[in-house]
């Protein structure tokens, strides 16, 4: 299965993105340490955002087949880039799941995790420090 989806340069090194099948919009904007003026997610921010919510989102899915709630779940991601070459380094990712699941469900959730395939699309030349914690 394929999607699609588009972008528009806008001017002044901003872009729309529009997800083909639901026509939602995504505008991005340069960051400030390159030209932009840092007003919405740069391409970069939206790879480090992309990550944390594949992370979750596989943990979703195990979640609703086993009927656990992870309402309030959530993450953060701090988004490390190199000079030269310009490129995403390193993300530390510290994903915040409910108080209360026991120590199977935990390991079930991190493997489950572990298996995003954004995550697993990058290259090791990023370095992704990803910390579960269960404070939710």
């Amino acid at each position: 299965m394929s999607v699609v989806s588009t972008g528009v340069y806008e001017g002044n090194l901003k872009l729309t993105l529009i997800h083909g099948p639901s026509g939602a919009r995504i505008t991005t904007a340069a960051p400030k340490d390159n030209m932009g003026d840092g007003s919405s997610f740069s391409p970069t921010d939206l790879l480090a955002a992309a990550v944390g919510s594949c992370v979750l989102s596989v943990i979703g899915i195990v979640a609703q087949r086993d009927n656990i709630d992870l309402k309030g779940a959530h993450f953060r991601v701090e988004k490390y880039m190199s000079e030269s070459p310009r490129r995403v380094r390193q993300l530390n990712l510290d994903v915040h799941l409910p108080a209360g699941l026991d120590a199977p469900m935990r390991r079930k959730f991190e493997a489950t995790g572990n298996t995003c395939p954004v995550k697993k699309s990058l290259s090791q030349a990023v370095n992704i420090n990803l910390v579960y914690h269960y404070d939710v």
